[in-house]
């Protein structure tokens, strides 16, 4: 029933009910009533919902990425300086676009086209994903019902560093392994910093790298689609010179046909006057055979 219900959270929005309707049959046919009971309180997902389901069950390898990503920027975040911040703001935008746009194509290759609102509320949702571990964990699930709105800033998971203990004023220094620990931590921060970098980097190449392969299959998909449009257009002309062709030809036979009727009728009215010629020819000879024997 899990892998069932999995599934039908991937069912197109305008297919889901009916779907729903076949499991739960299913299963209080066979039995199972509290499984049916579990399917019929299933609720229909939006479409942008669904997109974001289909996205994380199609793509399971690049999805489960994208958490371990929002779950590194959380736990690090507020180890960032501003600069930094800035910087996976940028990464994080070009990879959430990146998703975008694969869940864009899963969902046309459904047959579901994606408007403009849809999409920006997919990117909602994967912006909630990578800043809030609740959002993640709804995603994770794989049965958005809607789309999920982002908090305005990263929210520390459960494993997030909760920084630096604070320190005890004192009126004198640190004592010395009090600074080697102090130490220690801010070269932990920037180490963690730095690897936060090189991740969002290397997510961000990896976006770029996909970006430039879907620009080239789209740039083949136009160049197709303008072949098709082509072969069209042709296809169009030779029906339009052959229903030119048909109409001129029915035209023809229209005529012939009227010429043949009055043949016909010529024949008639000559095939008429014919016998009448003969019986008035029969007729003179028979007077002329009497006028004789007189």
């Amino acid at each position: 029933m899990e892998s069932e219900l999995d599934a039908l959270y991937t069912t197109p929005p305008s297919r889901f009910v009916a779907r729903r309707e076949e499991l739960a049959l299913a299963a209080r046919s066979a039995g199972r009533t509290e499984d049916a009971r579990r399917v019929r309180a299933a609720r229909r997902p939006s479409l942008a919902a669904w997109a974001a389901n289909l996205l994380l069950r199609s793509e399971p390898e690049e999805s489960g990425r994208f958490l371990e990503l929002g779950r590194a920027l959380r736990e690090a975040y507020g180890t960032l300086d501003g600069a930094g911040i800035k910087e996976l703001s940028v990464q994080r935008r070009l990879v959430v676009a990146e998703l975008t746009r694969q869940a864009a194509r899963l969902a046309l290759e459904a047959g579901e086209r994606l408007s403009g609102t849809v999409q920006r509320e997919i990117e909602s949702t994967l912006q909630a994903v990578l800043a809030d571990p609740q959002a993640a964990e709804q995603w994770a699930a794989g049965r958005l019902e809607s789309a999920l709105t982002p908090p305005s800033e990263f929210t520390p998971g459960p494993t997030a560093s909760a920084g630096a203990p604070p320190r005890p004023a004192r009126s004198t220094s640190p004592p010395a392994a009090e600074r080697a620990r102090a130490k220690d931590e801010l070269a932990e921060r920037r180490r963690e910093k730095q690897r936060l970098l090189t991740q969002a980097r290397k997510a961000a190449q990896a976006a770029e790298r996909r970006l430039r392969e879907e620009r080239r299959r789209r740039a083949d998909a136009d160049a197709e689609l303008d072949r098709a449009h082509d072969r069209h257009d042709e296809a169009r002309r030779q029906a339009s010179a052959a229903e030119e062709h048909l109409r001129q030809a029915r035209e023809e036979l229209r005529r012939a046909d009227r010429e043949c009727q009055e043949a016909e009728q010529r024949s008639h009215e000559a095939e008429e006057a014919l016998d009448r010629a003969e019986r008035e020819a029969r007729q003179k000879a028979e007077e002329v055979d009497r006028l004789s024997a007189r």
